[in-house]
């Protein structure tokens, strides 16, 4: 899922009632990967946020391991 902000921002998420594990990747107005956050895990009750390391306009959630199987690194620049 491609969230799309009006500004960039530290866009903070959580999971809960998730039903699998997912990979965030923060992305700036440049559609650059300013921070990563791997596997994150579902939670039902007490929730951790996730909050990037810099400011994002774009929030893209995908499966578990997307990450590591597409070997996307920080700073690399996305086609969208």
């Amino acid at each position: 899922m491609l969230f799309i902000f009006e500004k960039e921002s530290l866009h903070s998420f959580w999971m809960k009632n998730m039903r699998f594990p997912l990979d965030i990747i923060w992305i700036d107005k440049d559609k650059k990967i300013v921070d990563i956050y791997k596997f994150a895990l579902p939670c039902k009750d007490i929730c951790k946020t996730i909050t990037p390391s810099l400011k994002a306009k774009f929030v893209l959630e995908v499966n578990a391991g997307f990450v590591e199987k597409n070997n996307l690194k920080i700073g690399e620049r996305l086609d969208f």
